[in-house]
């Protein structure tokens, strides 16, 4: 991996859109997360509409986890819109 590669090792957060990214803390970074899919999820119109939310799983994932990803997609944030590329 070059040298100009830097793995980040704390979450990083904006405090407004198009805001500097800064350091959080893994509690603040995962409030935030469910507070965002909360809000997308409150925006169906109606129990029959589909959830605004996606999900993309590897097409080199195993079996096991692109099930996982269909389930959790389907089952807790009632959306079919799921993807794993395999058609390729």
């Amino acid at each position: 991996m070059p040298k100009s590669y830097v793995r980040l090792t704390h979450p990083l957060v904006r405090d407004t859109k198009g805001g500097e990214l800064r350091q959080a803390s893994w509690d603040e970074a995962l409030d935030r997360t469910v507070d965002g899919l909360r809000r997308a999820l409150a925006t169906k119109a109606s129990a029959h509409a589909k959830a605004p939310i996606g999900i993309f799983s590897c097409s080199k994932a195993t079996n096991e986890v692109n099930y996982a990803a269909q389930k959790l997609s389907r089952q807790v944030l009632g959306s079919n819109n799921i993807d794993s590329c395999n058609r390729t």
